[in-house]
């Protein structure tokens, strides 16, 4: 009886070796992006035009029910299966708000609020002649990792922004970042002033 007990407990203390443990990389869930395909944005009334994905929706800046909204013009494009969404503004450009000042308010956001998170900030110049535009890039865990503003110069400025519904993690939000970020840029190539 004593031998059994003995091997068995024998053969427990043998058998309950650590092992080596080896920790798993993180894993994120993997995002089904849909194919790029666009239709047009021109609704009556509306100082500016361009295409915006299927696969999105436009949504009306309505913070103030019941009354006109301060800006009638700014609209969200809303991708629901992305969980993204970009946030457009447009401004027209006065006196009282000259291209100067608008440029440094879209500056100011884009640089100095996101400086803090960011690991950089890139920014890509186009112009096509009828509208001139800057694409910011904030790499690292900023809150917006693409933002852009948009003018002729002389009467419209619009500026977007890219954010996402959960907390930012350049990791797990690259591959939505980097497909909406084409999308953004459509935006931008067809951008039409009326």
């Amino acid at each position: 009886m004593r031998f059994v007990f003995f091997l068995s407990l024998l053969c427990l203390l043998y058998s309950c070796r650590p092992e080596t443990y080896i920790p798993k990389p993180r894993g994120y869930y993997r995002v089904a992006l849909p194919e790029h395909q666009y239709r047009q944005f021109e609704e009556t009334g509306f100082p500016y035009s361009f295409e915006y994905p299927t696969y999105a929706n436009i949504i009306h800046d309505t913070l103030f029910l019941g009354k006109k909204p301060e800006n009638p013009y700014w609209i969200y494009i809303d991708f629901p299966t992305i969980g993204g969404r970009f946030y457009i503004s447009y401004k027209k450009i006065t006196t009282a708000q000259p291209l100067s000042k608008l440029m440094e308010d879209a500056h100011e956001m884009s640089f100095n609020v996101h400086s803090k998170r960011a690991d950089y900030i890139t920014d890509k110049y186009f112009d096509n002649g009828k509208v001139a535009a800057i694409l910011y890039n904030a790499g690292g865990n900023a809150a917006s990792a693409y933002q852009f503003i948009a003018t002729d110069s002389v009467t419209h400025f619009l500026r977007g922004a890219l954010y996402f519904d959960v907390t930012p993690n350049a990791d797990s939000l690259m591959p939505s970042n980097e497909f909406l970020r084409d999308d953004m840029m459509h935006l931008l190539e067809t951008l039409q002033w009326k």
